[in-house]
């Protein structure tokens, strides 16, 4: 069979290449859109990332494609309709990272509680006054969770460690594990009331759509943070650099930005010249706020975590052969 992998590492290709030795693999470092597409239209399996935008113009050129297997546990980056229209099936990997995408929402929570990134700025230039860099206990806050999934609860239990009380805020819930691990399911409106921090952990789709968006920044508690580890389309980015002049917020954390895809050097200049300068001028002014705190959609980055993610991609294109 062929199997065509976008957006692979040296790592990644070594360990698909040793897995599926018998078949005719073809690697791109490139994202799928930016590849001509007569390199790989007769593949029966593709292998993708987020960056990867599967999109109906390039499956209907893919006349043998049996499966797309994407390395994320989200597939809102493929044409999910005209798949099942098609009968190509699409596999994720739901579990590689719970705790280890938590881990980086609590990175960027300490960061921004305890002033770290400002601090770590004030002593590389020599400076070693405390002064202006208080921060605050994370004891007796309130932290609300915006998706109460496998995420979510390792986010809740890491909260209680440090003595949070926690609010969660899911379609579905479960009194068990609420119980368990000692939180209250509460509203969405709730969560935006009460929270001392906001933490996102839901898909992107057409309901959670820029689901922080004028409306829902006017219910919050003045001076609440925000962070995000799903997805950049969550946030209404204009409506939170307001938030930030005004005091609304009071630091944000992000390991995702709307339209992030975007940015790459290679997309920019592939972009509405409108789109993209919207975007460029709203992440400057993001990247040049002291209050927020950005890393480059790296929470699900650790090695335990891309190695469960490679292991489980094995194993889903091994099923489809």
């Amino acid at each position: 069979m062929k199997i065509a992998f976008f957006e692979t590492t040296e790592h990644e290709r070594n360990m698909f290449e040793e897995a599926f030795k018998d078949n005719d693999l073809v690697f791109f470092e490139e994202e799928i859109q930016d590849v001509d597409i007569d390199r790989f239209k007769d593949a029966d399996i593709i292998s993708v990332f987020v960056h990867s935008k599967v999109s109906k113009d390039i499956l209907e050129k893919m006349t043998n494609l049996k499966t797309i297997t994407t390395r994320s546990t989200g597939v809102d980056h493929i044409d999910a309709n005209y798949c099942k229209e098609r009968d190509i099936a699409i596999k994720n990997v739901p579990l590689y990272g719970e705790n280890t995408v938590a881990e980086h929402t609590f990175a960027l929570i300490l960061s921004l509680s305890r002033k770290i990134h400002k601090s770590y700025i004030r002593t590389i230039n020599g400076n070693f006054s405390p002064d202006g860099i208080q921060g605050f206990d994370l004891e007796d806050k309130t932290l609300g969770i915006i998706g109460g999934g496998r995420i979510g609860l390792h986010v809740a239990r890491m909260a209680k460690s440090f003595g949070m009380h926690v609010r969660v805020y899911d379609i579905k819930e479960d009194e068990f594990l609420a119980e368990l691990i000692n939180f209250k399911y509460v509203s969405l409106d709730e969560i935006y009331k009460e929270s001392d921090i906001i933490s996102l952990h839901v898909p992107l789709n057409d309901y959670t759509y820029h689901m922080i968006n004028a409306d829902s920044i006017k219910k919050l508690k003045k001076g609440a943070v925000l962070i995000n580890t799903a997805r950049g389309g969550l946030v209404d980015t204009e409506v939170v650099l307001k938030a930030l002049e005004d005091g609304t917020l009071s630091g944000v954390g992000l390991d995702v930005i709307e339209g992030e895809e975007l940015l790459l050097e290679e997309n920019i200049f592939n972009s509405p010249i409108e789109k993209a300068g919207k975007l460029i001028a709203e992440s400057k002014r993001l990247l040049e706020n002291e209050n927020v705190v950005i890393t480059p959609h790296n929470a699900f980055n650790s090695i335990e975590a891309v190695n469960r993610i490679i292991s489980k991609t094995i194993e889903n294109i091994s099923e489809s052969k």
